[in-house]
Protein backbone atom coordinates (compact mmCIF):
# COMPACT_ATOMS: atom_id res chain seq x y z
CA UNK A 1 0.00 0.00 0.00
CA UNK A 2 1.20 3.50 -0.86
CA UNK A 3 -0.07 7.08 -0.74
CA UNK A 4 0.64 9.40 -3.67
CA UNK A 5 0.12 13.15 -3.77
CA UNK A 6 -0.33 14.73 -7.20
CA UNK A 7 1.27 18.19 -7.34
CA UNK A 8 0.55 19.09 -3.69
CA UNK A 9 0.36 22.81 -2.98
CA UNK A 10 0.44 23.05 0.81
CA UNK A 11 3.62 22.09 2.65
CA UNK A 12 1.81 21.33 5.89
CA UNK A 13 -0.46 18.79 4.16
CA UNK A 14 2.58 17.00 2.78
CA UNK A 15 4.13 16.98 6.24
CA UNK A 16 0.95 15.52 7.74
CA UNK A 17 0.77 12.81 5.06
CA UNK A 18 4.44 11.95 5.61
CA UNK A 19 3.72 11.54 9.31
CA UNK A 20 0.68 9.39 8.42
CA UNK A 21 2.89 7.22 6.22
CA UNK A 22 5.46 6.83 8.99
CA UNK A 23 2.85 5.87 11.56
CA UNK A 24 1.25 3.22 9.34
CA UNK A 25 4.38 1.99 7.56
CA UNK A 26 3.20 3.21 4.15
CA UNK A 27 5.46 4.77 1.52
CA UNK A 28 4.59 8.19 0.11
CA UNK A 29 5.03 9.26 -3.52
CA UNK A 30 5.18 12.96 -4.42
CA UNK A 31 4.33 13.85 -8.01
CA UNK A 32 5.92 17.15 -8.96
CA UNK A 33 5.82 20.02 -9.47
CA UNK A 34 4.87 20.93 -5.92
CA UNK A 35 3.53 24.32 -4.89
CA UNK A 36 6.46 24.92 -2.51
CA UNK A 37 10.16 24.14 -2.24
CA UNK A 38 10.91 20.64 -0.94
CA UNK A 39 13.15 22.02 1.79
CA UNK A 40 10.33 24.22 3.08
CA UNK A 41 10.61 24.18 6.88
CA UNK A 42 6.82 23.79 7.15
CA UNK A 43 7.09 20.22 5.78
CA UNK A 44 9.56 19.18 8.46
CA UNK A 45 7.72 21.11 11.20
CA UNK A 46 4.47 19.26 10.46
CA UNK A 47 6.09 15.86 9.87
CA UNK A 48 8.43 16.40 12.85
CA UNK A 49 10.97 13.62 13.30
CA UNK A 50 8.59 11.18 11.55
CA UNK A 51 9.94 12.36 8.18
CA UNK A 52 12.96 10.12 8.73
CA UNK A 53 10.73 7.07 9.29
CA UNK A 54 8.86 7.10 5.97
CA UNK A 55 9.92 5.94 2.52
CA UNK A 56 9.51 8.97 0.22
CA UNK A 57 9.75 8.85 -3.57
CA UNK A 58 9.68 12.03 -5.65
CA UNK A 59 8.66 11.87 -9.31
CA UNK A 60 9.27 14.64 -11.87
CA UNK A 61 5.82 14.17 -13.41
CA UNK A 62 2.78 11.91 -13.52
CA UNK A 63 4.11 9.73 -16.33
CA UNK A 64 7.25 8.78 -14.40
CA UNK A 65 5.19 8.12 -11.28
CA UNK A 66 2.64 6.02 -13.17
CA UNK A 67 5.37 3.94 -14.80
CA UNK A 68 6.85 3.14 -11.38
CA UNK A 69 3.59 2.57 -9.46
CA UNK A 70 3.00 -1.04 -8.45
CA UNK A 71 -0.53 -2.40 -8.40
CA UNK A 72 -3.71 -0.44 -8.93
CA UNK A 73 -4.02 3.32 -8.79
CA UNK A 74 -7.01 4.38 -6.68
CA UNK A 75 -7.95 8.06 -6.96
CA UNK A 76 -9.70 9.82 -4.10
CA UNK A 77 -11.90 12.51 -5.61
CA UNK A 78 -15.09 14.42 -4.95
CA UNK A 79 -16.07 13.27 -8.45
CA UNK A 80 -16.00 9.57 -7.53
CA UNK A 81 -19.19 7.55 -7.28
CA UNK A 82 -18.10 4.64 -5.08
CA UNK A 83 -17.35 4.94 -1.38
CA UNK A 84 -14.05 3.56 -0.11
CA UNK A 85 -16.15 1.71 2.48
CA UNK A 86 -17.80 -0.26 -0.34
CA UNK A 87 -14.65 -0.73 -2.43
CA UNK A 88 -12.37 -3.77 -2.12
CA UNK A 89 -8.80 -2.54 -1.63
CA UNK A 90 -5.76 -4.69 -2.35
CA UNK A 91 -2.39 -4.71 -0.56
CA UNK A 92 -0.49 -3.24 -3.54
CA UNK A 93 -2.91 -0.38 -4.21
CA UNK A 94 -1.67 3.21 -4.35
CA UNK A 95 -4.07 5.84 -3.01
CA UNK A 96 -3.73 8.97 -5.16
CA UNK A 97 -4.86 12.39 -3.96
CA UNK A 98 -4.91 15.45 -6.22
CA UNK A 99 -3.74 18.97 -5.58
CA UNK A 100 -5.72 20.87 -2.99
CA UNK A 101 -7.12 23.53 -5.33
CA UNK A 102 -8.04 21.48 -8.39
CA UNK A 103 -7.70 17.73 -7.85
CA UNK A 104 -6.24 15.98 -10.91
CA UNK A 105 -6.73 16.72 -14.61
CA UNK A 106 -9.03 14.42 -16.64
CA UNK A 107 -6.13 12.50 -18.20
CA UNK A 108 -4.75 11.57 -14.77
CA UNK A 109 -8.20 10.50 -13.57
CA UNK A 110 -8.57 8.38 -16.73
CA UNK A 111 -5.27 6.62 -15.96
CA UNK A 112 -6.58 5.46 -12.57
CA UNK A 113 -8.08 2.03 -12.02
CA UNK A 114 -10.81 3.31 -9.71
CA UNK A 115 -12.14 6.61 -8.36
CA UNK A 116 -13.58 6.65 -4.84
CA UNK A 117 -15.27 9.44 -2.92
CA UNK A 118 -15.39 9.68 0.85
CA UNK A 119 -19.03 10.34 1.76
CA UNK A 120 -19.54 13.71 3.42
CA UNK A 121 -22.51 16.03 3.93
CA UNK A 122 -23.78 17.78 0.79
CA UNK A 123 -23.47 21.22 2.45
CA UNK A 124 -19.66 21.10 2.37
CA UNK A 125 -17.17 20.77 -0.51
CA UNK A 126 -14.41 18.48 0.66
CA UNK A 127 -12.18 17.21 3.42
CA UNK A 128 -8.64 18.40 4.06
CA UNK A 129 -6.19 16.39 1.93
CA UNK A 130 -4.39 14.81 4.90
CA UNK A 131 -7.69 13.97 6.60
CA UNK A 132 -8.99 12.30 3.43
CA UNK A 133 -5.74 10.35 3.11
CA UNK A 134 -6.03 9.15 6.71
CA UNK A 135 -9.63 8.01 6.35
CA UNK A 136 -9.04 6.13 3.10
CA UNK A 137 -5.74 4.63 4.23
CA UNK A 138 -7.25 3.42 7.49
CA UNK A 139 -10.05 1.67 5.63
CA UNK A 140 -7.67 0.21 3.02
CA UNK A 141 -5.30 -1.14 5.68
CA UNK A 142 -8.21 -2.52 7.71
CA UNK A 143 -9.56 -4.38 4.69
CA UNK A 144 -6.19 -5.83 3.73
CA UNK A 145 -5.23 -6.82 7.28
CA UNK A 146 -2.24 -4.48 7.16
CA UNK A 147 -3.06 -2.23 10.13
CA UNK A 148 -0.10 -2.14 12.55
CA UNK A 149 -0.67 -4.26 15.61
Amino acid sequence: MRIALYQPEIAQNVGAVLRLGACFGVAVDLVEPMGFEWDDRRVRRTAMDYIDAVDIARHVDFDSFHAAAPGRLILLSTKGAQSPYDFAFGPTDTLLLGKESAGVPPEVAAACDQIVRIPIRAEVRSLNLATAAALALGEALRQTGELPR
